[in-house]
């Protein structure tokens, strides 16, 4: 099976995420996309996050930064997940991240919404402003992002 090395970004502001209606996948998502030759996921998630939001992100992780020189450390995602992607077909080894804005009121692209904790909790739809209808999340991005949620506000 061939595999493609993607990361996804949960930006985190407070007690909301970042999600956007994919068009293709028919389903509310985060930010992400594929690993670009020389680059490390770290450096990858940030500039998805930043291409697709518009919002300059740092990654939050609940994992210890040792203290020796070397080599270098990149933070560890929150989670991998394989994802089964029926072009192809093939798999996505998918990094999963969590992060914050840089500045102090981040402001989204277009294309992306804030969704609160409390929707997430209550698994409210969120409104596709595009035809007036209400979309569920799904099970799995709602529990990431409210992990990520709690990853960001443990780190302060």
């Amino acid at each position: 099976m061939e595999r493609h090395f993607t990361v996804t970004g949960f930006l985190v502001d407070g007690d909301r995420t970042a999600l956007h209606w994919h068009r293709k996948n028919q389903m509310w998502l985060p930010a992400g996309g594929h690993i670009e030759r020389d680059e490390d996921p770290v450096q990858a998630v940030v500039r998805e996050v930043r291409e697709e939001t518009g919002v300059d992100a740092d990654v939050v992780s609940e994992s210890v930064i040792h203290d020796f020189a070397a080599p270098a450390q990149l933070p560890p995602p929150m989670l991998i997940l394989v994802e089964d992607i029926a072009e192809g077909p093939h798999e996505h080894i998918d990094m999963i991240y969590a992060l914050r804005p840089v500045a102090r009121s981040a402001v989204l692209s277009a294309e992306f919404v804030w969704v609160s904790e409390d929707q997430l909790v209550a698994n409210d739809p969120v409104a596709l402003a595009s035809c007036g209808v209400d979309v569920a999340i799904a099970e799995d991005v709602r529990a990431l992002a409210l992990e990520a949620i709690r990853i960001v506000r443990d780190a302060r």
